[in-house]
């Protein structure tokens, strides 16, 4: 079986690799990256020793994919994948969809041409912000927790938010690239009879995490407390009480492999949520109760401005991903959090590496 990466030299695709080539079974794993995420670089080394073949190239650019060798599935982990992004002045919103959508066309476009299967990360945001962003709340032991004496949206209980709740806009550019993504790649799938899988995952974290707080806030705040790097409660009344869920990316390869060798699944199942759920959920106030047991106490600022898009508890419920593929994630938080501080200790100038803005 040959298996085409994007984004393979980012923290989720060389995840991946590295799990997918140490299987073995007979897989070859290659893989395209643009490099222009700083700190990509530094997994080329080490995926072309596990045998990955790595080629330089632009989703955005059609011919890019020409020289790809056939394979029998394309996995995309390629994006922008801040919920910031097109609105915060690092990147114009052309260039999001270009990366996030216009890359997709492409890859679907050589699934087509080479009779290869598709599975699409998407993400969390493709779910609508203004009931997520209404959610009635209550804080407990530094967590915001949803209220269940109050009338919570269709599609959400206290385990998170199900794969029915509301993807209609706002959901951000980024939520709305990603959300018009599943949607072409079903309909090639359904169009050129192409298996196609969308896996809407969580928090995605663990060591070598590219630390910005946009895009990797786990990863961000263990280095930041570590290296003594300002940090900030953002909103909510600068508490820190906003609750996110977290999921290792290798917990994401019996999935696949599931997947890979699937029968003909119902369309129905074809979007799956897959996170840690309510259980690897941590505020970002716990986060710092778990940074000060570890490293020795260090002051967060405060600023109760409201920031773009945010959300006060984000959790996916991840049931129908057991029922439909028996999956469950395997990392406990604790073991997350834990990989990213060795590395984090390791790794002195990680944050300067890896976000260098």
């Amino acid at each position: 079986m040959r298996i085409l990466i994007s984004g393979v030299c980012g923290f989720v695709g060389s995840a991946l690799a590295r799990a997918l080539a140490d299987a073995g079974s007979g897989r070859v794993v290659v893989g395209l990256d643009n490099f222009i995420r700083p700190g990509s670089e530094t997994n080329r080394a080490a995926l072309t020793k596990l045998g990955v073949k790595i080629f330089h190239g632009d989703l955005r650019v059609a011919s890019d994919l020409d020289p790809l060798p056939p394979v029998d599935w394309v996995i995309d982990a390629a994006a922008n994948p801040s919920v910031l992004a097109g609105v915060d002045g690092r990147t114009s919103s052309r260039q999001l969809v270009e990366h996030n959508l216009s890359g997709t066309v492409n890859l679907l476009e050589f699934c087509k041409h080479h009779r290869a299967g598709f599975i699409l990360l998407s993400t969390s945001r493709v779910y609508s912000i203004p009931p997520l962003a209404a959610l009635p709340v209550m804080a407990k032991d530094g967590a915001f927790h949803p209220d269940e004496s109050a009338e919570l949206p269709h599609g959400m209980g206290a385990a998170g938010i199900r794969e029915t709740f509301s993807t209609q806009a706002p959901v951000s550019l980024y939520g709305a690239t990603k959300l018009a993504s599943e949607t072409l790649a079903l309909e090639y799938g359904a169009a050129f009879d192409l298996p196609v899988f969308i896996n809407r995952c969580g928090v995605l974290a663990g060591a070598g995490q590219f630390g910005r707080a946009d895009q990797g806030i786990f990863s961000y705040w263990i280095n930041s407390w570590r290296r003594r790097r300002p940090l900030r409660y953002i909103g909510f009344g600068g508490r820190g009480h906003q609750v996110r869920d977290c999921l290792h990316p290798r917990d994401l390869v019996s999935l696949l492999d599931r997947q890979f060798t699937a029968p003909k699944i119902e369309a129905g199942d074809r979007i799956a949520n897959f996170s840690g759920g309510a259980g690897s959920a941590r505020s970002l106030r716990q986060l710092s109760d778990w940074c000060a047991a570890k490293f020795g106490p260090h002051a967060v600022g405060v600023d109760p401005a409201p920031r773009p898009f945010d959300l006060p508890w984000m959790v996916l419920d991840s049931a129908k991903a057991s029922r439909v593929w028996g999956w469950q994630p395997q990392t406990p938080p604790a073991a997350i959090l834990e990989e990213i501080a060795v590395h984090a200790e390791a790794h002195a100038d990680w944050l300067d590496l890896s976000a260098p803005f």
